[in-house]
């Protein structure tokens, strides 16, 4: 049934499958976010890596208010992660039914705000800092941490870099050549496929995700981003409705 499948996406009982297909939706999400977060604003906010080294440079070259911007989006970045983590280790330590579902709540709530709120919240800056830009690092960390807890750090949905280096990795040992046949065979060199498709996988959602963003984007503007809030909202609510469906029937 959908909506079962939808519930088992999102809640605290997890196995590989659905850590995968949960991995592939949230991707998807953040590489439509990522492509028309830049048709926006003109920045890739889920890339800390160039934030820093643009910090970096701009701190050498005596341009102290671009460096503090970029630090300031990292910030929001880190702080949408820190966010994630104090939520669910709060939720499973008392507990609770439902651990994941309010970080999907509020990051569709942050995409309402970009999608109906963007073209305002540009004109606000902080350090030549959009608001809207800290907005959406804040909520790259915050998807990306939830994903990252979920799967014990298996699968991450913006660092998309880490992605393709396993691939190349795994695609070096899956050519290379075991030459003496007689080696013990846990010296050998053997490509872990499952991990070569997930990553693969992983890397096609993002820029899938990215294609349909940036077209969103370029032909409906900042509204564009209220579906994938919908998504979310969906994702949030499945396990709930779930339950008590389940709940009625065994009533019945």
């Amino acid at each position: 049934m959908p909506l079962h499948y939808l519930a088992k996406l999102s809640s605290p009982e997890r196995d590989h499958r659905t850590n995968l297909h949960l991995g592939i939706v949230l991707c998807w999400i953040a590489g439509a976010l990522n492509a028309g977060g830049f048709l926006a604003v003109g920045q890739y906010t889920s890339h800390m890596t160039g934030i820093i080294s643009t910090a970096a440079d701009d701190l050498v070259l005596n341009r102290f208010i671009p460096a503090l911007a970029a630090l300031l989006m990292l910030c929001a970045f880190i702080a949408g992660a820190a966010c994630t983590a104090l939520w669910i280790n709060f939720a499973r330590r008392n507990a609770y039914t439902f651990h994941y579902s309010p970080v999907l709540f509020m990051e569709s709530i942050l995409l309402l705000m970009f999608g109906f709120l963007g073209r305002g919240l540009i004109e606000h800056a902080f350090a030549t800092v959009s608001l809207i830009t800290v907005i959406l690092c804040f909520t790259m960390g915050l998807q990306n941490a939830l994903i990252t807890k979920i799967s014990h750090a298996e699968i991450r949905t913006t660092h998309v870099t880490g992605l393709v280096t396993d691939v190349g990795i795994e695609i070096g040992k899956l050519i290379y050549w075991n030459y003496d046949q007689k080696q013990n065979e846990h010296s050998m060199v053997r490509a872990n496929r499952e991990k070569l498709r997930l990553h693969c996988t992983l890397v096609f959602a993002f820029f899938a995700g990215g294609v349909a963003g940036a077209a969103g984007f370029k032909y409906l503007g900042f509204i564009s981003t209220v579906p994938l809030a919908l998504l979310l909202v969906i994702l949030g609510l499945a396990p709930l409705i779930d339950k008590k469906k389940h709940r009625h029937e065994d009533g019945a």
